[in-house]
């Protein structure tokens, strides 16, 4: 059912200061911030030969990151994503499974415009995961 990786999420205390230690240290390819109100986060994409990095900083008050870093107050591994061929069929397939959906257990449009699901942690060994319709 999964394909790729897709991105590896990163949630960061300081989003300027992780996109320029990747950029400058690193030598990666850094895209520009954009805010993704629906999800309430701020995310910067580093592209890597065979997948992506996905740095998350909280937009607002409400941001699912603020609890995430308040737990964490120096950032790390957020989530993984995996790409899937038809996000409903796999959300079905895994609520066969007695897998449990974040949210209302609909789609909504990720980071780069397409379908995603995100998967409870405690179902999958304490790993957030987000499925990507490609």
């Amino acid at each position: 059912m999964i394909g790729r990786l897709n991105h590896v999420a990163i949630a960061v205390p300081d989003l300027t200061a992780a996109a320029a230690q990747y950029r400058s240290v690193l030598g990666a390819d850094v895209g520009a911030p954009q805010d993704e109100p629906d999800h309430g986060v701020t995310v910067v994409f580093i592209t890597l030969p065979n997948t992506k990095i996905e740095l998350l900083y909280p937009l607002g008050e409400d941001s699912p990151i603020n609890g995430f870093l308040a737990k964490n107050p120096a950032g790390g591994i957020h989530h993984i994503c995996y790409e899937v061929d038809d996000i409903l069929a796999a959300r079905d397939r895994l609520l066969g499974e007695g897998a449990r959906i974040l949210g209302s257990g609909e789609p909504k449009i990720g980071a780069h415009g397409k379908p995603v699901l995100f998967l409870h942690p405690k179902d999958f060994n304490g790993c957030l995961i987000e499925l990507e319709q490609v």
